[in-house]
């Protein structure tokens, strides 16, 4: 993967609630975080789901993988050294969520295919992707536009059902689809 974070995050930037509450993460559950970065959002699915279910979190990042992993031992996340635009060593049809958060902006179109094909081949029936995205207008901050997915355009190129449109933040949205 081409696309590097650098150490920058847009937690502080995204509604986490407005997240969390959209994405109805229940008891038992298997979630996804690619792209997890310094895993953020791996630690609120783990909080979540209070010892019940998996999350794991995949970033090609090893420093960022490796710091998570120290931060994480007594938890239920198992951090991940990987990229969700390759096959992982994830089981098939195992996975209830995957939530990837401003990275599918840096993916060419066969990273696109390649992820596509991944999550399908990950998601249980009935599963969700949520993808949050930096909105296709200008903004203070983040890539040119011209590389942006707007909504619409974000549910012409992902083959899943689309679900819900939300607002996450100032400047992000989610979209959320569904492994029909």
């Amino acid at each position: 993967m081409t696309h590097h974070h650098k150490g920058k995050s847009s937690e502080s930037l995204l509604d986490k609630d407005a997240i969390l509450g959209q994405l109805n993460i229940l008891p038992g559950q298997t979630t996804l975080d690619a792209g997890c970065g310094d895993g953020y959002m791996a630690k609120e699915f783990a909080r979540i789901l209070k010892g019940t279910g998996k999350v794991y979190a995949l970033d090609p990042d090893t420093e960022a993988i490796e710091t998570l992993r120290s931060e994480t031992q007594d938890i239920n996340i198992e951090a991940m050294e990987g990229d969700i635009t390759q096959r992982t060593s994830l089981e098939a049809s195992s996975i209830d969520l995957i939530y990837l958060s401003t990275v599918f902006h840096g993916f060419s179109k066969d990273q696109i295919r390649d992820f596509q094909a991944e999550v399908e081949r990950l998601l249980k029936a009935h599963a969700k992707l949520a993808i949050v995205e930096i909105q296709k207008n200008d903004t203070p901050f983040g890539p040119p536009s011209d590389i942006r997915f707007s909504p619409e355009e974000l549910k012409q190129v992902i083959t899943l059902a689309p679900l819900a449109t939300v607002a996450v933040g100032q400047y992000f949205y989610m979209q959320i689809f569904e492994n029909l």
